[in-house]
């Protein structure tokens, strides 16, 4: 792959000697994590999704759950030690943390964010996350993406 065709997600774990194994789609507007899973013929239950989501403090919060669950705001914002958390807006995203929509990852952010994942992500020994772009899915170690992104397991769907 060329340098220029990797996205940022893919240079920050290169540059951090993390092994990863890159996955492509064709995207599809209406396409569900459900259905992204299916491409990849993987359980769905180790394909993640990036939600980005504000404090009652100010502060954003990352949180990575596996794309069939949802996250509850209510163990997310105890998890992060906040009174309550709420979605971001969609319009929101890019300018937060450099990623669009359906191409969110926890890695390579404009700023680091406290991040969490889901607690069930420790018993596989790989998991998907968004490489940083629309129809492009990175497969790493959950050691490895905590050990980059320093974020914490939790139970929060």
């Amino acid at each position: 792959m060329k340098k220029e065709d990797k996205t940022n997600v893919m240079r920050v774990l290169d540059q951090k000697k993390v092994h990863y194994e890159l996955h492509t789609y064709e995207p599809d507007a209406t396409m569900t994590g459900t259905q992204i899973a299916a491409l990849l013929g993987e359980d769905p239950r180790k394909v993640f999704k990036t939600l980005v989501t504000k404090g009652k403090s100010g502060q954003y919060y990352v949180f990575v759950v596996p794309v069939e669950c949802v996250l509850e705001l209510k163990k997310a914002a105890s998890a992060a030690g906040e009174k309550s958390v709420a979605m971001i807006a969609q319009k929101d995203l890019l300018q937060l943390t450099g990623y669009v929509h359906g191409g969110c990852s926890p890695i390579g952010m404009k700023k680091p964010f406290s991040t969490f994942i889901h607690e069930t992500a420790r018993e596989f020994d790989r998991m998907y996350v968004s490489a940083g772009k629309v129809g492009f899915q990175i497969e790493l170690a959950p050691l490895d993406l905590q050990a980059v992104v320093g974020c914490t397991f939790a139970d929060i769907v």
